[in-house]
């Protein structure tokens, strides 16, 4: 049974967590063809060994199958805390859709569906994770915890932002970084979802609230969601369209291939200077395409896991 088929019988977006776990999985199965080859296996009751560290704890069993040096996990560890952040505005919803499948999610579900992904993984390492999601305001937020009750609660909240659909819901995302940065105040690891499409074109001020996300020695990765086919390369047929702001209500009528040249370029250039930008910041940037799997957010994952601890 396929994804696809899981997410049916799933009952869409109901059962998050099913799915979460169907994505790690599938993810983990084929580490074997990449770099983390020899830790997936062992990932939920091993950490690598970092030197300097007592080398009591090391697990040499594994080192003979896997030539790589590991120390034993226990239940009390808590090596990382993680904050997810979820934008949730009405251009989040985009494309709007009745019925989920693994292939057809819109941005917020994507999103969603990779943020409980990452979680199961934080879980199976008993590292904290806390959750913001704001729209036209400060949805929700809760600090960074470890237990299954708190886990439960994050994935109903996640489930609740996909299948509640944001009507005209602006958002001026630096707003809600900035009192997020203010809450988290231990060392975290902070993931944020959101397509950067904004009410305000104000770019000096998102950059300064991404900053703000960085204050006390955080790590923070910025996933860029978006539809490629139809956000970056404008792939519309030639028919007369209606094409509206979800987050303001405006519209323009127009064919596509009128504009596509030009707007292909514009949004290019928008795209390369966000990359840019946080490049300048120390800020990982990652591309999240939602017409491809998972594998790109939870290898990010991995890496500025390894990075982190």
């Amino acid at each position: 049974m396929n994804l696809r088929d899981e997410l049916n019988k799933a009952g869409g977006f109901k059962n998050l967590e099913f799915l979460a776990k169907q994505v790690v999985e599938g993810f983990i199965s084929g580490m074997h063809k990449s770099p983390f080859h020899g830790f997936s296996a062992e990932f939920a009751e091993h950490k690598i060994y970092n030197q300097g560290e007592s080398t009591r704890h090391i697990d040499w069993k594994l080192f003979a199958k896997t030539d790589k040096l590991y120390t034993k996990r226990y239940d009390d560890e808590t090596n990382l805390r993680c904050h997810i952040i979820l934008d949730n505005s009405s251009s989040m919803h985009y494309p709007e859709m009745q019925d989920f499948t693994i292939s057809h999610l819109n941005k917020v579900a994507f999103s969603a569906l990779a943020s409980a992904s990452l979680m199961h993984m934080l879980k199976k390492q008993r590292d904290a994770v806390g959750l913001s999601i704001y729209s036209d305001k400060y949805d929700f937020y809760a600090p960074e915890k470890g237990s299954e009750r708190h886990h439960q609660m994050l994935l109903g909240q996640l489930s609740d932002a996909v299948i509640t659909k944001a009507l005209n819901k602006k958002t001026e995302t630096y707003n809600y970084l900035h009192l997020i940065a203010e809450k988290i105040h231990r060392r975290s690891l902070i993931f944020l979802f959101t397509d950067m499409f904004q009410t305000s074109e104000d770019e000096v001020k998102l950059f300064e609230a991404l900053r703000h996300l960085k204050h006390n020695k955080h790590e923070v990765v910025l996933f860029h969601v978006f539809d490629k086919n139809k956000e970056l390369s404008f792939d519309f047929d030639n028919k007369p369209k209606r094409f509206i702001d979800v987050e303001t209500g405006e519209h323009i009528n127009l064919y596509a291939e009128t504009v596509k040249a030009n707007y292909e370029k514009a949004v290019s250039q928008y795209f390369d200077a966000l990359r840019l930008k946080c490049g300048q910041y120390r800020i990982k940037y990652v591309e999240a395409d939602i017409n491809k799997n998972f594998d790109n957010i939870l290898t990010t994952y991995m890496v500025e896991r390894r990075n982190f601890v």
